[in-house]
């Protein structure tokens, strides 16, 4: 019989792929694969991640894989349609979606745009999919001068609005997306909400760190708040609370960028508790991915890999470490777009079995269905790998 962790530290590195699942091509993700092509386009200097058992997953360039793992390693297959965040993460939790949420390659349709317009009394600009550092290039001069909100979309489900903080305030442009969110259900009830407030002057606009995401309500049962339930303590850092709209949250903390969210993580870790600290690590995806940055991308990972010897040594005796992602965004390309990709899986702590090969999952769900068995729980899907994991009794 396993012996049971007190605690489970679970950091999702957003968009961290590791390689195209068998049915990338129906999403146009043939030959994607975002740490095969950094590896082998920059090269990664990885050694906390190789010792995990990273480079034991599958062979990444110019990465040796460790004789002895530290952790125990494997990938897991994203079992609902669709390659997007919220996807991603509610799968972790346990839910499985039966269709994906709706993209608008085209922009949204007229009925939405007037709708909106009539609820926020503003004319929008945009409406049409784009890289958020380039619309407002596009656009920002103009929003200036009108007081124009822009509105844009990707091949993600998503309904962003971009202003600047100057000329619609934080608070306003929150009010103005809870509409959006309002607005959008039934057949076009997209992924998430987003607010992206901005400063700066044109041509030296920047994206501010008060981006607020405004997510679908999740269905229940799942695992957050099967945790919170059963008296546990669930920490939801960076765009967690988010994702999950606060559901089964016990303790919200910041985690705007990957250093904030690390360092809020620690801070969760020395506490005492017993339950889950769920992190996101959104640069990846945010600054590097969408923008076909290889090397901010590269950068971003060796940072985090630096980070790990400081996280490993917070830990307690009975926590349980698990890092993931929760798809691709392959920053060679061609497209800027999330891709359709396993997820790496390592888990770490003194009671895991080290070199244990947890091979290929068929669902995110199988994290947390080993984190809702590990606490004497279930949840409603997933295949629990507590017993590869941990040490016997």
């Amino acid at each position: 019989m396993a012996r049971t962790f007190e605690r489970v530290v679970l950091i999702v590195m957003d968009s961290v792929g590791i390689g195209e699942m068998p049915d990338a091509a129906a999403y146009g993700d043939a030959g994607r694969d975002t740490l095969g092509h950094i590896a082998e386009m920059r090269g990664l200097h990885a050694p906390n991640f190789v010792r995990l058992g990273l480079a034991n997953i599958r062979p990444l360039k110019g990465l040796e894989p460790a004789r002895e793992p530290e952790g125990a390693y494997g990938k897991a297959a994203l079992r609902s349609p669709g390659k997007d965040t919220t996807a991603g993460h509610w799968e972790m939790a346990g839910i499985i979606l039966d269709r994906p949420f709706p993209t608008y390659p085209h922009g949204f349709p007229p009925e939405i745009i007037q709708k909106f317009e009539a609820a926020i009394g503003r004319k929008i600009l945009g409406n049409y999919p784009a890289s958020g550092t380039e619309i407002i290039k596009q656009l920002g001069a103009e929003h200036v001068r009108t007081g124009r909100p822009i509105v844009y979309t990707s091949a993600d489900s998503v309904f962003q609005v971009a202003a600047h903080e100057d000329v619609i305030p934080v608070n306003e442009l929150y009010r103005i997306c809870r509409i959006a969110r309002d607005l959008l259900d039934g057949p076009h009830r997209v992924g998430r909400v987003i607010a992206r407030p901005f400063t700066g002057k044109p041509g030296a606009f920047t994206r501010t760190e008060r981006r607020h995401d405004y997510a679908v309500e999740p269905p229940s049962p799942m695992l957050l708040e099967v945790l919170k339930g059963a008296g546990l303590e669930v920490a939801g850092v960076g765009k967690i609370p988010d994702i999950f709209l606060n559901r089964g949250i016990t303790q919200a903390l910041p985690g705007k960028n990957n250093a904030s969210a690390l360092e809020s993580t620690v801070q969760a870790i020395a506490q005492e508790s017993r339950g889950l600290i769920f992190t996101n690590l959104v640069d990846f995806d945010m600054l590097y991915g969408h923008r076909l940055d290889v090397e901010g991308y590269a950068r971003a990972i060796e940072a985090v890999d630096a980070f790990i010897p400081k996280l490993i040594a917070t830990l307690k005796p009975g926590d349980l470490l698990i890092l993931t992602a929760d798809h691709g965004c392959d920053p060679k390309g061609p497209s800027t777009d999330h891709s359709r990709e396993y997820v790496p899986i390592l888990a770490a702590g003194a009671r895991v079995r080290r070199g244990t090969n947890l091979g290929t999952r068929a669902s995110l769900s199988d994290i947390g269905q080993t984190i809702a068995e590990n606490f004497g729980l279930r949840i409603p899907h997933g295949e629990s790998f507590l017993d590869l994991v941990a040490l016997p009794a």
